[in-house]
């Protein structure tokens, strides 16, 4: 590599880490309390802690099993109206703020099962406020803000949400959602279609607000803005937007949850206690710091210059496992502490692999820089085959398609989600940033590294 593109590369590995080290610092370190993003942008609140979140049975919280009432749902309906539930349920313990809440759906004969995890959460009442209410699905009017009214708007959601005024028209007049293919451009689209109590209710409003917004809202929230382009009489209207079939597919799921009337029953609800507490959760992570620490200390002693590189990539693996947590928000679980644990031990296999085979090539009378780039190469496919399989095997765990046949529980999916991103995590620093620093320092080590190995 070019001496100019090998410092540019190490120059990106420090600045990652740097960035990646003040995000997996405590958000409190020296009496200083870290900055959180927060802000408004066109009403909707974007906010980042870079907490790392903790999971039901860390901090305890509340467990609640329900059941949906399909009695009055057509049979073909009833596997959207269960999916359509769990949406709603989703969004309002994501505005409520449980970011790490585990909703699951259970489907057998004709029970239509929801298990929700709420962690954090101990007041029963507080809980079946969540997700115990039916979706509440209106048709609003935008109507006109001034300037001054915009820029307040910009900064508060309230008052951007009150711009909208009711119309009459809701999810009771609304018989059906579904995504579309446009006949003409081939674009996903949906259409709505009204019931007969809708379709006039729905004609008057189109006719005297063209081109006016028609929000949907659904439980106070907004979901799409649809301008109306033209009156609609006979109750079936098209929305087109810049979205994906995916995305059609969602947002007629979440129509479809206010307009499907789906009565939702307590079976069972429990409070769950942490199985850590802080004590416990403080000595698992001296346990860990221990670890890694003789981890770095083998690898030192048994390989000198090579184990002190492979030491810097596994403390650079660290920091980025843990500030990639707090971005992505991972949940963490006990069985997902278990899979980050067993992935430290991952990061420096592929260490071994390459330095043993630059020690071969090194007796074979290769000099060091050949040596490396041969050990690296003649190391891959086994480091490849690896990493492979065990992104394979998490990908089962998680399910991310959510097949039947496979695991839906909760801890294995949290489980298989930490070990998925540590194992690319260190098939990234184990090989990329490993080679890079090996590029950037073997020509002072050279002689050191040849000693003792013998043709």
């Amino acid at each position: 590599m070019h001496k100019r593109s090998l410092a540019k590369s190490l120059f990106l590995v420090f600045f990652l880490t740097l960035v990646a080290g003040f995000i997996a610092l405590p958000n409190r370190i020296f009496n200083f309390d870290k900055p959180a993003i927060d802000f408004y942008f066109l009403g909707k609140h974007v906010y980042k802690d870079y907490q790392l979140r903790q999971g039901l049975d860390i901090q305890g919280g509340m467990q609640v099993t329900l059941e949906a009432e399909m009695e009055t749902i057509e049979p073909a309906d009833r596997l959207t109206a269960l999916e359509a539930a769990r949406e709603i349920i989703a969004r309002r313990v994501d505005l409520y703020g449980i970011s790490e809440a585990v909703i699951q759906t259970a489907q057998k004969d004709n029970s239509y099962r929801l298990r929700v995890e709420l962690p954090g959460i101990s007041d029963p009442a507080q809980a079946l406020a969540l997700v115990g209410q039916t979706a509440e699905l209106e048709f609003k009017l935008q109507q006109e803000l001034s300037e001054e009214q915009f820029a307040e708007a910009t900064m508060s959601p309230q008052i951007w949400l009150d711009s909208f005024a009711v119309t009459g028209l809701t999810g009771q007049q609304l018989k059906r959602a579904q995504a579309q293919l446009d006949q003409q451009s081939g674009r996903p689209v949906i259409a709505l279609e009204m019931n007969e109590a809708g379709r006039e209710l729905f004609a008057t409003i189109t006719k005297e607000n063209v081109n006016e917004v028609l929000a949907i809202f659904v439980d106070g929230f907004p979901i799409m803005s649809p301008v109306i382009s033209t009156p609609i009489l006979d109750g079936r209207a098209v929305i087109s937007g810049d979205f994906s079939i995916e995305e059609a597919k969602n947002l007629a799921i979440q129509l479809n949850a206010g307009a499907l009337p789906v009565n939702i029953k307590v079976l069972e609800q429990k409070n769950i206690g942490a199985s850590l507490g802080e004590e416990s959760i403080r000595k698992s992570v001296q346990a860990g710091v221990v670890g890694l620490g003789l981890v770095l200390l083998f690898m030192i002693l048994y390989y000198g210059f090579l184990g002190s590189v492979a030491s810097i990539s596994l403390l650079i693996y660290a920091t980025l496992t843990i500030a990639l947590y707090k971005v992505l928000g991972v949940v963490l679980t006990l069985p997902g502490i278990a899979g980050m644990i067993l992935t430290i031990g991952m990061a420096v296999d592929a260490n071994i692999l390459i330095f043993e085979r630059m020690k071969e090539e090194l007796r074979a009378g290769h000099l060091p820089e050949r040596a490396m780039e041969l050990g690296f190469g003649r190391a891959w496919d086994s480091i490849k085959d690896a990493n492979l399989a065990s992104i394979i095997t998490a990908l089962v765990l998680i399910n991310p398609l959510n097949f039947n046949f496979l695991n839906t529980s909760g801890a294995v999916k949290g489980f298989g989600l930490t070990f998925l991103l540590g194992t690319l995590l260190s098939l990234f620093t184990g090989v990329v940033i490993s080679r890079l620093l090996l590029r950037a320092f073997l020509p002072l080590f050279a002689k050191r590294l040849t000693r003792g190995i013998k043709p």
